[in-house]
């Protein structure tokens, strides 16, 4: 490490279900991709990685799989993880040095130590020397530059691709938190499950993204908005197009909404009294992509009796935190030491 220090450079990761955001020390953000691998089955080769292989995805051959290495924020696939995080890193070395310092990695909460060692595995196998993690709803509280080291109560409901992080943070740790599998991709499955039985029609995931981003929403909206899918005709298997309306997919997606909506109240209802007053007094902070549906701000406020607010751009909101911490290690390392202990490689 001494040997190479001053060659190697500090970096952040948040490895998310949908999302691989890195942030490097004095450049900022460098790397915004999907967490998607395109591997030829027949060579076992990977063929795209990133926005590559996301522009494949629902469209290939029988000989190339399209892999999501990410399930519910736990890595379900440790070599393709890996191998991810390898090309991004590897695509922001200078010269023939390839090797990585400290490294933060934003991590869902309630994760077992198996869970946490592989994604401290996978940091360590791509070139880091020593690997923090940090709780996503910590470093999405920093990224929303909350008062996270103050005695006073900080709400953040990350809602993600694959996850949604509900925690009260506190005197720079989490007090209590929750983490549900009901988030982006739960929202695009709910879609998917709508259109077909509503419309026979069978769609991919690609365009039950697009039709969440285009005109879905929480509550209902005064704009009347409406778009024109193609799929299969589950009848007779032929193409066919259909009129989806912003009430369809607010339909479609309610239930899972109620879900989160029920844990963020469950949450409130367990956690200290002081803490719900400060709660009532502050608010709760809305982060993730999935935090971007319209009106879902207006919903949740409505469904826990207390001001919801979306973080300005929710969807880096984790990294930003991240990189602060990269930044200014010294100042955040007590944040870092409730946390699990680094996992470190010898040089």
């Amino acid at each position: 490490m001494n040997i190479f220090g001053k060659f190697s450079k500090d970096v952040g990761i948040d490895l998310g279900t949908a999302n691989t955001l890195i942030y490097l020390k004095n450049k900022g953000l460098v790397v915004n991709e999907p967490t998607i691998v395109a591997v030829n089955n027949k060579s076992g080769q990977i063929v795209a990685i990133g926005n590559e292989a996301r522009k494949m995805l629902d469209r290939t051959p029988q000989h190339i799989n399209v892999v999501k290495p990410l399930i519910g924020g736990v890595i379900s696939d440790f070599e393709m993880t890996e191998e991810i995080i390898k090309y991004h890193l590897r695509n922001l070395s200078e010269g023939i040095f390839n090797r990585y310092g400290l490294a933060v990695l934003g991590v869902p909460t309630h994760l077992t130590e198996v869970e946490r060692k592989s994604v401290e595995d996978a940091a360590l196998s791509a070139g880091a020397s020593k690997v923090y993690l940090i709780e996503e709803p910590i470093a999405a509280a920093l990224g929303a530059r909350l008062p996270v080291e103050d005695p006073t109560a900080n709400m953040i409901v990350d809602v993600g691709g694959g996850t949604t992080e509900i925690a009260i943070i506190s005197i720079g740790g989490t007090v209590i938190a929750n983490s549900l599998k009901i988030a982006g991709d739960k929202l695009n499955e709910d879609i998917i499950r709508f259109i077909r039985d509503e419309f026979k029609l069978a769609i991919g995931e690609p365009t039950a993204e697009e039709l969440k981003i285009a005109i879905g929403s929480a509550i209902p909206l005064e704009e009347k908005l409406e778009m024109v899918v193609r799929g299969r005709d589950l009848s007779t298997g032929l193409p066919k197009e259909a009129v989806i309306k912003n009430s369809h997919i607010r339909m479609a997606i309610s239930r899972s909404l109620k879900t989160i909506a029920e844990a963020s109240k469950n949450l409130i209802e367990e956690a200290p009294p002081e803490l719900v007053g400060d709660i009532l007094e502050r608010g709760v902070y809305i982060c993730g992509g999935g935090g971007m549906l319209r009106g879902l701000d207006q919903y949740l406020s409505k469904e826990i009796a207390s001001q919801a607010t979306l973080i300005d751009d929710p969807l880096t909101c984790v990294i930003r935190g991240i990189g602060m911490i990269i930044e200014d290690f010294g100042r955040y390392e007590k944040i870092l030491d409730s946390q699990a202990r680094p996992r470190e490689v010898k040089i």
